[in-house]
C-alpha cells in the first residue's frame, strides 16, 4: 500500500486519499463531510457500494477506515443536496484525480509553480513521511518486543504478575482494577462464593487461564484445598495484544 495523501481546499477543507493494488481509495467521511451530509458516516454506508476499510494512518496510530472508490465518491456528489456539490466535483476531478495519476500524488497549487519548485516541495513532503514512519516503528517497537517475547511463554503468572507487566509497558493497571476487568469482561467468575475470581468455562475453553491447586494441612490436623487462577502463556499474549492495541483499560 503506497503512502497517505492529503489533499486540503479552502471551501472543502481535507480529503485523505491512499493507494491500493494500483487503485485509489478515498476516505469516506472526508468526502461526506465535504458535501455537506448532516450523517457523514451514515451517508457513506447508504449510498457507497463498494466500502473498503484500509488502514489509514493517523496520530494515534494505524486506524481502520471505510474507504471508497471514484465510483462511490460520484455516487455521493449526485446525491449531494449542497449547492457547491458541482464545484467540489470539478476540483476532484479536474485536479486531484488528474495528479494522483501523473504525479503519483497533489501538491496544493502545484498549477502555480514550477517543475522544480514541484520536486522540491514533493521531497520535503516524503522526508516528512519517512520521518512520521520512522517515529511510529520506534514508538511499537517495545510493544511489538514485548508481544513476541510473551508469545514464547510456557509459563502461567498470577493475575497480580500480569498487571505489572502490563504497567511496565504503558497500560495502567493495577491488580485489583485487572480482577474487577476480568470479572466484568466475563473472563473470570463474578459471582461471590467459593467460585469468585476462578476462570469461566468461556475462558477455560480458550484456555486462558489454568487454576493450580495446593493442599495446606491446618494445626488441627485437616488439609484444606486452596486454588488459584493462573494466566497460561496463550493467556498473557491473549490479555496483552488486547490491551495494547484496542487501549482497553483506561487509566486508574
Amino acid at each position: 500500500m503506497n503512502q497517505l495523501q492529503i489533499f486540503t481546499n479552502p471551501e472543502f477543507g481535507q480529503v485523505r486519499a491512499i493507494e491500493k493494488d494500483g487503485k485509489t481509495y478515498f476516505v469516506g467521511i472526508d468526502i461526506a463531510r465535504a458535501l455537506g451530509y448532516s450523517n457523514p458516516s451514515k451517508a457513506v454506508i447508504q449510498h457507497c457500494k463498494g466500502v473498503t476499510k484500509l488502514g489509514i494512518p493517523s496520530q494515534g496510530g494505524v486506524q481502520e477506515t471505510n474507504c471508497i472508490t471514484e465510483g462511490d465518491m460520484y455516487r455521493l456528489i449526485t446525491h449531494s443536496e449542497l449547492p457547491s456539490a458541482e464545484k467540489f466535483e470539478t476540483w476532484v476531478f479536474d485536479e486531484v484525480l488528474p495528479s494522483i495519476r501523473q504525479n503519483g500524488g497533489y501538491i496544493a497549487n502545484q498549477e502555480n509553480l514550477t517543475p522544480e519548485q514541484i520536486v522540491a516541495n514533493a521531497l520535503i513532503v516524503a522526508q516528512n513521511i519517512i520521518k512520521q514512519k520512522d517515529k511510529l516503528l520506534e514508538e511499537q517497537k517495545p510493544k511489538v518486543l514485548f508481544a513476541d517475547a510473551v508469545s514464547a511463554s510456557h509459563t502461567s503468572i498470577l493475575v497480580g504478575d500480569l498487571a505489572k507487566l502490563l504497567r511496565q509497558n504503558g497500560i495502567n493497571i493495577g491488580a485489583n482494577r485487572l480482577f474487577e476487568w476480568l470479572r466484568e469482561s466475563g473472563y473470570l467468575i463474578k459471582r461471590k462464593g467459593a467460585d469468585w475470581n476462578m476462570p469461566t468455562q468461556y475462558s477455560m475453553e480458550l484456555e486462558l487461564f489454568e487454576i493450580k491447586e495446593r493442599s495446606i494441612t491446618n494445626p488441627d490436623g485437616s488439609v484444606r484445598i486452596t486454588k488459584t487462577p493462573k494466566v497460561t502463556g496463550k493467556g498473557q499474549q491473549y490479555f496483552i495484544n488486547k490491551f495494547l492495541n484496542k487501549g482497553e483499560i483506561d487509566n486508574e
